[in-house]
C-alpha cells in the first residue's frame, strides 16, 4: 500500500522475534494496516490466525484501534497483529449500500467535528442532525464546524445553524481563505483524539491542511454540475498531531444511516430534549402524537426548533422500520 506522507515517521528496524510492541492503527487497506508504534515508527502489519478468522477478512479492525504486534522472522519477515485492545469509544454508522450491521469509521475518539460548508455545497440541516445523532449515540462529544464562511455574510452563516447553537452544540465558523476561526479550532484539537466527519466537498481535507501544514492531504474541486464534492479521502486516516493527539480524516459520506440505536433511546440523542424527558403525561410517550407531550409543547412554544423536532420524528420512523 502507499504510505500517507503525513504520518511523518518511517519504518523502524526489525526487533527480536519474541518482542511484542504496542501501537495505534493509523490507516489500512487490502488487509495490510499501518500501525504507529510507541516509538513513533510506523509498521505495516497484517492479521493472522485467530484474529483473521474472527475478523472475517480484517473487517473487525478499524483505524484508531490500539493493537499489539510481533515480528515474524520467517520468509519474508513481517509484522503481524496478535491482539486488538478493547475500544473506549467508536464512531460507527450503518454499513452502506443497504447492508445490515455497522461500520466502525474510527475507534477510540474523544470528539467528533462535523464539518458542513456555509455554501458550495449548500448545507442541509437535517443531514447535519443525522451526523449529530450518530455522535450522540456513540457517546461522543460533537462540535460543528461551518467551513467556507468567506462565501456568505457572517449573519447568513450564523442564521443557517442557529437552531444547533440553541440546542447546545459548540459551533466554529471557519474559512481556509481568510483564516477565520482556525486558531480557536486548533486549540480544541490539541492533545485529543478527534475525527472530522461530514459530507463530501465541504473542505475537510483543505481545513486539515491549513490547521496543520505538512499534512498535504489531497483535495478536489466542487463539481458545478451537481454542486457536490468529489471523494478525495477513500478511507479513514489517523494523523498524529505535532503537539500531541490525533486527528482522523474520514471519507465524505453521501449516505448517513443509523444502526444499533433503540428507538426509545433516540430522544436522548437530542440534547435540547433532556430537560423535558420524564415530564410528559405518559411515561411511555413517543413524542410524536401523544397528548400532554412536553417535547411537542416546547416545539409549539418555540423553545425547541421545529426543524430539529422534525428530524427526530423522521429518524424515529426510520429506526422503527
Amino acid at each position: 500500500m502507499t504510505r500517507d506522507a503525513s504520518l511523518f515517521v518511517q519504518q523502524g528496524p526489525a526487533p527480536p522475534p519474541d518482542h511484542a510492541v504496542e501501537g495505534v492503527v493509523v490507516q489500512g487497506t487490502g488487509g495490510v494496516w499501518d500501525v504507529r508504534l510507541e516509538s513513533g515508527a510506523v509498521a505495516s502489519a497484517s492479521l493472522r490466525g485467530r484474529l483473521k478468522h474472527e475478523a472475517h477478512g480484517a473487517l473487525k479492525l478499524a483505524v484508531g484501534d490500539r493493537v499489539r504486534l510481533r515480528w515474524d522472522n520467517g520468509d519474508p519477515g513481517a509484522w503481524f497483529i496478535t491482539d486488538i485492545h478493547e475500544r473506549r469509544s467508536k464512531l460507527a454508522r450503518r454499513a452502506p449500500g443497504g447492508a445490515r450491521g455497522e461500520r466502525v469509521v474510527v475507534a477510540n475518539l474523544d470528539q467528533v467535528l462535523v464539518v458542513f460548508a456555509a455554501a458550495r455545497p449548500e448545507p442541509h440541516p437535517r443531514m447535519l442532525d443525522r451526523f449529530l445523532v450518530i455522535a450522540e449515540a456513540n457517546g461522543l462529544h460533537a462540535r460543528i464546524v461551518v467551513n467556507k464562511c468567506d462565501l456568505v455574510s457572517p449573519e447568513g452563516a450564523r442564521a443557517l445553524f442557529a437552531e444547533h447553537v440553541a440546542a447546545g452544540y459548540p459551533v466554529h465558523y471557519t474559512s481556509v481563505k481568510t483564516g477565520e476561526g482556525l486558531e480557536a479550532l486548533r486549540a480544541e484539537l490539541a492533545g485529543r483524539s478527534s475525527a472530522l466527519s461530514g459530507p463530501s466537498g465541504v473542505g475537510k481535507s483543505s481545513l486539515m491542511n491549513e490547521l496543520f501544514p505538512g499534512l498535504e492531504l489531497r483535495t478536489a474541486a466542487i463539481s458545478d454540475s451537481v454542486n457536490k464534492g468529489r471523494h478525495t479521502t477513500v478511507g479513514a486516516v489517523l494523523h498524529p498531531l505535532p503537539g500531541g493527539g490525533f486527528l482522523a480524516d474520514t471519507p465524505g459520506l453521501r449516505e448517513v444511516g443509523l444502526w444499533g440505536i433503540d428507538p426509545s433511546e433516540l430522544p436522548h440523542c437530542f440534547p435540547e430534549f433532556a430537560p423535558l424527558l420524564g415530564a410528559c403525561r405518559f411515561a411511555d410517550c413517543l413524542h410524536t402524537v401523544e397528548p400532554g407531550c412536553a417535547i411537542r409543547d416546547a416545539v409549539e412554544r418555540g423553545t425547541i426548533a421545529r426543524g430539529r423536532y422534525e428530524s427526530y420524528v423522521k429518524l424515529r420512523e426510520e429506526l422503527a422500520a
